[in-house]
């Protein structure tokens, strides 16, 4: 493997950049009295600006992930690390972003905001990359790989010998994110991160922890990897109701497991009474918390759906997707509710 070296990949402006240092960097004791940062003295702790490198919450992400500290990135959900390695590695109209096709919307999005062309590799027929083709495409202006495992919309997770190939290969940044890994039946790349100074490795308190409402997000890499993503984020990226909330759900691990393992039986649930459904033609294999499942009249049965007030996904204009709706678990009162109006929709709508 190539070394890396970030100074052939970062932004020269982004490497040039001196970043803003606020009070808080300058000085992050506790227990002072502070007139450095023009705060108001009254409505205390709300009156003060948070930790903008998230010490805290960071030392206890490193002990339950067993990475260092200076391993972690803290953001405003997984968005903003998109974002933010997009807008470091990215000169705009230059460079480009490879994406497989189908995934997840927001990091076209980002790079469409960053002026960076897309460009995207189709999935295998079974939804599994194809590292070969994925190569084929890369060239001196492509600087990052963004990969989704387990992969949205389809569910999946793809093979770790091809993600290893591409990381050993590509001489960029390969994103991994890693959302649903909770979910999955494997623990993801952490433990790839000593070996691959390219590698970044997303995750997100959205989907398991059940605190999508607080948009907290992470990224594991090489330190000077996340000496960059520090650089260039806002100063107070991450509010401190966020890292203190965030800071009570890590108390709470043996519950979120507990959820999961719901979640998890809730799956094989849904999928199994799916499958008496004669609209039903196939539903795939998932280690997130939804699945894809295709069947005849997508459009009809997400419209009676939503007039029921029950809101899935249509993925049918998606490619490889074509009849495919996606459904997230729910709890199993939700999910019996879905069962029994999609067997009304059989007996009564199909009659």
């Amino acid at each position: 493997m190539k070394t890396l070296r970030l100074e052939d990949i970062v932004r020269p402006n982004i490497a040039e950049l001196t970043p803003y240092s606020s009070a808080r960097n300058e000085y992050s004791g506790k227990d002072a009295i502070f007139f450095d940062a023009n705060e108001n003295p009254f409505n205390r702790p709300y009156n003060r600006y948070p930790d903008p490198l998230h010490t805290d919450l960071k030392e206890k992400v490193s002990g339950l992930k067993g990475v260092e500290v200076d391993q972690i990135f803290v953001g405003n959900g997984s968005d903003e690390a998109i974002d933010l390695l997009i807008r470091a590695f990215c000169i705009p109209g230059n460079d480009h972003i490879v994406l497989p096709d189908p995934t997840y919307g927001m990091y076209e999005v980002c790079a469409s905001v960053n002026d960076v062309k897309v460009i995207k590799v189709l999935l295998n027929s079974d939804f599994n990359l194809d590292p070969d083709r994925i190569l084929h495409v890369v060239n001196n202006h492509s600087k990052l790989i963004l990969i989704c495992s387990p992969n949205n919309p389809t569910g999946n997770s793809f093979a770790e010998k091809d993600i290893l190939f591409l990381l050993k290969k590509f001489h960029g940044i390969v994103a991994i994110d890693e959302a649903y890994i909770d979910f999955a039946p494997h623990n993801g790349f952490l433990k790839h991160l000593p070996g691959f100074p390219n590698l970044v490795i997303l995750q997100t308190f959205s989907k398991a922890w059940g605190m999508a409402g607080i948009r907290l997000g992470f990224a594991f890499a090489d330190k000077p990897v996340i000496r960059i993503l520090n650089k260039i984020k806002y100063p107070y990226n991450v509010s401190g109701l966020t890292q203190n909330t965030a800071l009570e759900m890590l108390e709470r691990t043996v519950e979120k497991d507990m959820w999961v393992r719901s979640i998890l039986n809730q799956k094989a649930f849904l999928q199994q009474a799916l499958n008496q459904f004669k609209f039903v033609r196939k539903i795939y294999p998932s280690d997130a918390n939804f699945f894809l499942v295709k069947v005849d009249e997508p459009l009809a049965i997400y419209n009676f759906l939503e007039s029921e007030k029950l809101i899935i996904r249509n993925r049918s204009k998606m490619p490889l997707c074509e009849g495919c709706l996606r459904i997230t678990v729910g709890t199993e009162v939700e999910n019996k509710m879905l069962i029994n109006r999609l067997t009304e929709y059989q007996e009564v709508i199909l009659k």
